[in-house]
């Protein structure tokens, strides 16, 4: 196995930096806009990028957490029990803009299940993809992310990208299997 790391932690904290800075480029002091995190990955990218942007903008945004497990194409082919994230979207998101996070996008089943699942709260005016790794070349849905923190060309199923959340240490690896 061949590990080759693509973010040491203060390249990843300057490219989560920028993509906080982007999102408050496009949405205005966030007034119509929310920030939904993926379970379980995604969650950690989200508050973190939740964080910076209120530390930011000196305001409060809305924010929720979004479990698919149930919404996927495939959690009746699993043999073994599967157990949900809780969700967390205290709010409306009729006619709001929502910003699905997650940390790497690579056939784009789990969004497409995550819109799936959004409707159950109401429909957004839009929704837009943030996404720390975007794995191109590996699309199953025409899924393709508004924000992304790095591109990386992989071969697919004998590659895969691991984000290690680490207290004050994060790291992004690519791993050749």
């Amino acid at each position: 196995m061949e590990e080759k790391l693509l973010y040491d932690h203060q390249k990843l904290n300057a490219t989560i930096n920028r993509l906080a800075y982007e999102l408050i480029e496009n949405h205005e002091q966030f007034s119509s806009t929310a920030i939904i995190g993926l379970q379980p990955r995604g969650v950690l990218l989200a508050r973190i990028i939740r964080q910076r942007v209120e530390e930011i903008i000196q305001c409060k945004i809305k924010y929720g957490e979004l479990d698919i497990t149930f919404f996927r194409d495939d959690y009746r082919t699993n043999d073994k029990q599967l157990v949900a994230s809780p969700i967390h979207i205290p709010f409306s998101t009729e006619n709001l803009n929502i910003i699905l996070i997650d940390d790497v996008l690579y056939t784009g089943r789990s969004i497409r299940s995550a819109m799936d699942a959004l409707l159950g709260f109401g429909r957004p005016a839009k929704i837009e993809l943030c996404v720390l790794i975007d794995r191109k070349f590996n699309r199953e849905n025409p899924v393709a992310p508004d924000y992304v923190g790095k591109t990386v060309d992989t071969r697919g199923h004998g590659q895969k990208v691991k984000v290690e959340w680490e207290e004050k240490n994060y790291k992004v690896w690519l791993i050749n299997e």
